[in-house]
């Protein structure tokens, strides 16, 4: 399903996801994104973001976005800036209001001791 914006522009949900996933990845503290749970798209074989789920009812856009992230960040802190940012920069680039964002940590980045400092 595609998100039409009040220029009548229609944007398809991939494009949104794509979006979504360069938006959260900029967020500092953010270790890289992570596969979301199956539904039945991904079942029936049409589902390409495995990181964001879109979802587009009546021309409200809800989205869900699974992040992995660093040991040393602050999660509540990096999951509002990933909230912030995912909205923002998809309401600019596309027109479109944001309703909701969910950020899933879904995973934490160890850090790896040095190599140097273990000698």
């Amino acid at each position: 399903m595609d998100q039409q914006n009040n220029s009548g522009l229609a944007i398809n949900e991939e494009v949104i996801a794509k979006m979504a996933d360069m938006a959260a990845l900029e967020v500092e503290g953010v270790a890289g994104m992570t596969a979301r749970p199956i539904d039945v798209k991904e079942i029936l074989g049409r589902s390409g973001n495995k990181s964001v789920k879109v979802e587009i009812v009546n021309g409200v856009v809800d989205l869900d976005v699974y992040i992995s992230v660093k040991q040393s960040a602050q999660v509540k802190t990096v999951a509002e800036a990933v909230q912030l940012n995912v909205k923002e920069k998809i309401q600019s680039m596309t027109g479109s209001a944001i309703t909701r964002v969910n950020v899933h940590v879904t995973d934490i980045e160890l850090e790896q001791p040095d190599a140097k400092s273990e000698a």
